[in-house]
């Protein structure tokens, strides 16, 4: 079971292995638009854990700046362990 940690307001969700992050984050108040990578409206910070979601999309590859901490909220699952964000 992995977690899913939010830094703006301290809440945990605790999400099935490989599972997407969409709901967990649109319940936190993750804004949504497009929902198939191409907005850019549900970039998160990624504070912890960044080896513990899926590799990068296409879509996240040729719209993200810093690869390094940014994810698209609804293009990433979460693998396994702890991952904690901002938004």
């Amino acid at each position: 079971m992995a977690k899913l940690v939010f830094e703006n307001t301290q809440e945990e969700v605790a999400l099935e292995d490989g599972s997407s992050i969409i709901e967990a984050c649109e319940g936190q108040g993750v804004p949504f638009a497009c929902t198939e990578g191409v907005c850019g409206t549900c970039v998160i910070e990624v504070t912890e854990g960044m080896d513990n979601l899926s590799s990068f999309t296409q879509e996240e590859e040729d719209f993200l700046g810093d690869m390094h901490t940014e994810r698209l909220a609804c293009q990433c699952k979460i693998r396994c362990g702890n991952v904690k964000i901002k938004f």
